[in-house]
């Protein structure tokens, strides 16, 4: 495929990998579609912004926080929603928190309730790999070298823990890349891509059209991770202070900044096709070898019904 054929179009319509299955999010509409014992199952709702009502969220450098936000939570009921689509014995069992709130709140409300833990304990364990784990590890090393870490420059530091931040994220993704069900979640990831770059070309939404296009787009969320992490580098480099827990401190207080900054990123290279933006989603293109696999033709006919659920009637009205 030549650059020159997929910049004709640019679509804001994105996905998300599922449990078999693919979300596909549109400018009005969100579509799950799942692969369920009796074939395709699915689900459509409108969309609605929290822009809309608060429309300093949809500011520049303030709705890459909200919109990160909100597509954990999505994510998480997305998950919930597609784990439920499968059979009872490959469900697994509940854990004992989950059955203790749906024992003591109402059905809606202990839903909620469980995908808000579940959001914050996703939140909580990257804080703690990339904001607490970096800072230890450094010092760690400077001690094992017999280097004392309060003597160390400043920058140094820095740089240290941003390259363990890379270091962590990259081994993170390659591990769990090994899992047998983790590795059917990046197929399904594909072939979202796959579908999204047939649909860019102007091309009919075929199993055999989506087959053959390229599973690493350069607007995935999965790439924007990356940029953050690179992004933490040159945001935290502005820390000064030498003493662990204040260090660590003032990383977590700037990761809304480098949330900020790194969703700008995105935006500016998913809407422009020049030498800046092809070096500044490289990264994010080669990370994606390890987030996407080759999807066989049944996981790309879930990629094309959600997509094509979400897809406006108004032709165009989707451009990026």
């Amino acid at each position: 495929m030549s650059d020159k054929s997929f910049c004709s179009f640019r679509t804001s319509i994105g996905g998300q990998a599922l449990i078999k299955g693919i979300l596909m999010r549109g400018p009005q509409k969100q579509a799950i579609v799942c692969r369920g014992a009796d074939g395709l199952v699915e689900r459509l709702e409108d969309l609605k912004f929290i822009k809309d009502r608060y429309p300093i969220l949809g500011w520049p450098l303030i709705r890459g926080c909200a919109i990160f936000l909100s597509s954990l939570v999505n994510g998480m009921k997305a998950l919930t929603y597609s784990a439920e689509q499968q059979p009872p014995e490959l469900q697994g069992e509940p854990d004992k928190l989950d059955l203790w709130i749906e024992k003591h709140f109402p059905a809606e409300q202990a839903q909620k309730l469980i995908i808000g833990v579940a959001v914050a304990l996703g939140i909580l364990l990257s804080v703690f790999l990339f904001v607490f784990l970096p800072v230890e590890l450094v010092a760690l090393g400077f001690r094992l070298f017999g280097a004392d870490s309060a003597a160390v420059s400043v920058p140094l530091l820095n740089l240290c823990e941003g390259v363990i931040r890379i270091a962590i994220l990259l081994g993170y993704m390659a591990l769990v890349s090994r899992v047998k069900d983790v590795k059917r979640l990046f197929a399904y990831h594909g072939a979202e891509h796959k579908s999204i770059f047939c649909y860019e070309r102007g091309k009919e939404l075929t199993v055999e059209n989506v087959r053959e296009e390229s599973r690493f787009h350069p607007r995935c969320g999965t790439s924007f991770l990356l940029v953050v992490v690179v992004i933490s580098i040159l945001v935290n480099s502005v820390v000064t202070a030498r003493q662990r827990l204040l260090r660590m401190l003032l990383h977590l207080l700037l990761l809304p900044v480098v949330v900020a900054i790194s969703y700008e990123i995105n935006r500016w290279c998913g809407a422009h096709d020049n030498w800046l933006s092809a070096i500044l989603s490289a990264p994010g293109k080669w990370l994606q070898h390890i987030t996407t696999n080759e999807p066989d033709d049944g996981m790309i006919e879930v990629a094309i019904r959600a997509l094509q659920l979400v897809i406006p009637e108004e032709k165009g009205s989707d451009a990026w």
